[in-house]
């Protein structure tokens, strides 16, 4: 048996600037993300038959690859030439559809680990974003961009670039132990209880780059900012870049769900410098930068969020069991 471990992510600027509709034609895009200490949990172990079993939300078993419904384990099966007598089993720390934590990329990049180590196989970091990539936007053609796949690969806080050649740059944020620290204790993640797929929203975002130049070129400018200061351990300019993002963001595709806004603004209100909400889905959790003595009374302020504690993860997808 062989069992991943891969861990979800928070970004926090230049999101959407990883769509190939404007990296490829104006690039190139960035974004500055980072793991955090979620994960989803990926098993695969040899079945006494040649059948497949797969259990998800749902559980299949079939006799052939073809006949899987989930897209992800259908395709990552046959990329990798497996063709059966297979069992693969998933777990997450937190809800795994539509919460902007980039999961279904996760759990992609986890499945690929893993059926590798099943093969007796090593992948890169780079070998399992570049294949996740390949499934997701080439062979299933989903609307999307390229940051998930990376950084659930490479871990840790990286700053990402998008170029027109399609290749991606993946650089680690380097800060002190203590800018870091500081950084982490001035975030809050707050469940809002609503999960949406970012699909639907990456379609309209793609339809409408060119409208929308201005704004895409102002958050890669942010991007570079922000990068340039957390390696300056100027962790305290991060409220500010948040909220300019957030404002850009707004201005390209707007909000789904005013109660998003207002979330927002509460918060802003009750002390928070700045925020975003994760994912292109304009659900799931909202995240905060504030003072730790302001956090009690925003939280206060949102009674209808729930607080999820977190730590930043410094590692991306790895093996953690190879058993009999």
């Amino acid at each position: 048996m062989i069992m991943s471990r891969t861990p979800l992510r928070i970004t926090f600027v230049g999101g959407g600037t990883d769509l190939p509709e404007f990296y490829t034609q104006y690039g190139p895009g960035v974004a500055i993300a980072s793991t955090i200490n979620k994960y989803i949990y990926i098993t695969v172990h040899k079945r006494f038959d040649d059948s497949i079993r797969v259990a998800y939300s749902r559980t299949e078993i079939v006799d052939s690859v073809d006949g899987i419904q989930h897209p992800t384990v259908r395709e990552a099966l046959k990329l990798l030439n497996i063709d059966g007598g297979i069992e693969i089993t998933n777990i997450a720390d937190i809800p795994s559809g539509g919460t902007g934590m980039g999961s279904s990329s996760s759990f992609l990049v986890g499945l690929l680990n893993a059926l590798h180590a099943w093969k007796g196989e090593y992948a890169t970091q780079k070998q399992l974003a570049e294949e996740a990539v390949k499934i997701e936007r080439n062979i299933l053609k989903e609307p999307g961009g390229l940051q998930d796949q990376y950084i659930a690969a490479f871990g840790g806080m990286q700053f990402l670039e998008f170029r027109r050649d399609n290749s991606v740059a993946s650089t680690p944020v380097i800060m002190s132990e203590e800018s870091r620290k500081q950084l982490r204790e001035h975030l809050l993640l707050l469940y809002t209880g609503m999960q949406k797929s970012g699909s639907g929203i990456h379609e309209k975002m793609a339809k409408t780059v060119k409208d929308n130049l201005d704004a895409y070129r102002k958050m890669v400018s942010l991007g570079y900012g922000m990068f340039s200061d957390l390696t300056k351990n100027k962790w305290q300019s991060t409220g500010r870049y948040l909220h300019e993002n957030w404002v850009l963001k707004k201005a390209t595709h707007g909000l789904d769900d005013s109660s998003i806004d207002d979330y927002y603004n509460r918060g802003i209100s009750a002390g928070a410098e700045g925020g975003k909400i994760l994912g292109a889905g304009n659900r799931g959790f909202l995240m905060l930068f504030a003072k730790p003595e302001k956090q009690k009374g925003i939280i206060k302020a949102l009674p209808e969020l729930k607080p999820m504690s977190f730590d930043f993860e410094s590692l991306g997808s790895r093996i953690i069991y190879v058993g009999d």
